[in-house]
């Protein structure tokens, strides 16, 4: 880790020990699962959850940009029962993006800038639902859990396709693991995520 990464590392773990309770709990997803293919129509019905907008890299793909077996199966399996889908991507490679959404049959939207809400939003617009009917599905606390947070909307944390990642998220990843730890202990406990 060069010293920028360090730096930044530091100051965000400072301000994650700052913040009052409500702050974290925005870090805390409403549910998690290890891979998007154990999100069932059961469990979205139980929540109420119509719509899905998906993140790609570490979610949908990896950074080869390899899908695993069966994630358009589970695409096809929800979209006969009824639930809407949208991608929505901190990616700048369009092409990337675009490969995903035509394999998958979903629109998208790149470049979105998660945790900002405009991507989201414009996602949720177009998908025509209610925020609290939408769920967000990422890798990511900073950027997925805590984007779809702000907007009200359902998150669903799932655990990385690979072990690599761009310089950014590796720098992210040890706090995503504390915020987790503390997550899964609230859990445990039978905490209300609310």
């Amino acid at each position: 880790m060069n010293s920028k990464s360090i730096a930044t590392l530091r100051i965000l773990l400072y301000n994650l020990k700052k913040s009052t309770r409500r702050k974290k709990l925005i870090l805390y997803p409403k549910a998690h699962f290890n891979n998007v293919k154990e999100i069932s129509i059961k469990f979205l019905k139980k929540n109420n959850i119509k719509a899905l907008i998906l993140d790609v890299d570490n979610t949908l793909i990896d950074y080869d940009r390899n899908m695993p077996d069966g994630t358009v199966e589970w695409v096809e399996q929800l979209k006969n029962n009824g639930i809407k889908f949208y991608i929505v991507s901190n990616t700048n490679k369009k092409d990337k993006v675009e490969q995903v959404s035509q394999k998958l049959k979903i629109k998208y939207n790149y470049f979105a800038k998660k945790p900002l809400k405009t991507g989201l939003l414009k996602a949720q617009k177009e998908l025509q639902e209610k925020p609290e009917n939408v769920a967000v599905v990422g890798d990511q606390i900073f950027t997925d859990v805590l984007g779809g947070n702000r907007c009200k909307m359902f998150t669903i944390l799932i655990e990385p396709i690979a072990e690599k990642d761009i310089w950014l998220t590796k720098v992210k990843r040890p706090i995503e693991i504390f915020i987790k730890k503390k997550y899964f202990k609230k859990i445990n406990k039978g905490g209300d995520m609310d």
